[in-house]
């Protein structure tokens, strides 16, 4: 399609390409046609939400699958359910499952995908900024525990990704602050991808780019990542700058907090950590502060968080292999920190 960015992640023989711009959507047939399965998918499982309202045509006989709204959708009981419909429908290797929708449906479908028959293909239609820049790519599928958030999933890279910013239009404003949010992470993880990106469009800042260019400049700094370490035994780690604190405040909120507004809060929080622990200057928690206000996001604590409740959830993100672990910025950039002290936590909660 004229005017689309091919971006690929390069995973050896499972590497796939992601495809950005308006009306990307339409190139799901030729997908599923050409690359997904050898001889081309024979049906395809799409999975979405009644709220999506974005109708697709994979150009084969194909099924379509409701799950629950929200974030509460994201559990076992969902992944059960998706499972025996495809069991019905008789979905086998040869076959699909097209996720349609935000990252709830790409974290569903995609962990569905990887445990239905062992693994089946599985294509994205990411419909949501914070599904085209983050949740659709590189592979991370998981469904919630009462205990925390993503505690259940497996590594099941898609056959292809579609970002088609056309549908960003006509994204709620809070779905779109939500997006922004995980934009705003992208700024401080740097790397080839970005530094390429920028300079050849002449531009010295994610913000200045046009939106297809900007999904797409995203996209190349995660495939970039994920390239680079696929299971997250080192430098993916960095993917989950703010996500710390993130993930927390939306279990102790309910999931009232969008994830990307839980984020741009984590953000804000992860350089009082690392100011605090002497690991970056006033300056640079100001830059943090800068990009944030940029993009008009909110970086309060809610009122009424429990501080003791965090701390605890601090324990159980699934980066606390020893002690409490944190990414968090330096002098050489973002690092994985291990056994960060509570006391500079809860600290750095009361500042927020």
């Amino acid at each position: 399609m004229s005017g689309t960015i091919r971006v690929d992640v390069s995973l050896g023989d499972r590497s796939y390409p992601v495809l950005v711009g308006a009306g990307a959507r339409r190139e799901l047939a030729p997908i599923l046609r050409d690359t997904v399965v050898t001889g081309g998918a024979r049906r395809a499982a799409v999975v979405t939400q009644a709220g999506i309202g974005l109708e697709v045509d994979p150009g084969i006989p194909f099924e379509t699958f409701t799950i629950p709204d929200g974030e509460h959708a994201k559990e076992l009981g969902t992944i059960g359910e998706l499972c025996s419909e495809f069991a019905r429908m008789g979905l086998t290797r040869r076959d699909v499952v097209v996720g349609v929708g935000g990252g709830v449906v790409t974290d569903v479908a995609g962990f569905a995908a990887a445990v239905y028959h062992r693994g089946v293909a599985v294509v994205h239609v990411a419909t949501t900024l914070l599904g085209q820049i983050d949740a659709a790519v590189g592979g991370k599928t998981g469904v919630n525990l009462a205990e925390g958030k993503n505690l259940v999933g497996a590594f099941w890279q898609p056959a292809a990704v579609l970002c088609d910013t056309e549908v960003l239009d006509t994204l709620p404003e809070r779905e779109l602050r939500a997006g922004l949010g995980e934009l705003a992470k992208y700024h401080f993880i740097g790397g080839s991808a970005a530094e390429h990106w920028l300079s050849s469009t002449g531009k010295n800042d994610l913000s200045a780019l046009p939106i297809d260019e900007r999904v797409a400049a995203c996209v190349a700094i995660k495939a970039e990542v994920v390239s680079s370490d696929e299971t997250e035994g080192g430098r993916r780690a960095l993917l989950n700058y703010g996500h710390t604190l993130a993930h927390a405040l939306e279990i102790a909120e309910r999931f009232d907090l969008r994830h990307g507004e839980a984020v741009a809060i984590g953000l804000r929080y992860a350089a009082l950590v690392a100011r605090m622990m002497g690991r970056i200057d006033d300056q640079r928690v100001a830059e943090h502060e800068r990009v944030l206000e940029a993009y008009g996001l909110d970086t309060a604590l809610p009122p009424g968080v429990d501080h003791d409740e965090i701390i605890e959830l601090f324990g159980r993100d699934k980066k606390a292999t020893d002690g409490i672990t944190f990414v968090l910025d330096g002098p050489n950039g973002l690092e994985v920190v291990p056994n960060v002290d509570p006391s500079v936590l809860r600290s750095a909660l009361e500042r927020m």
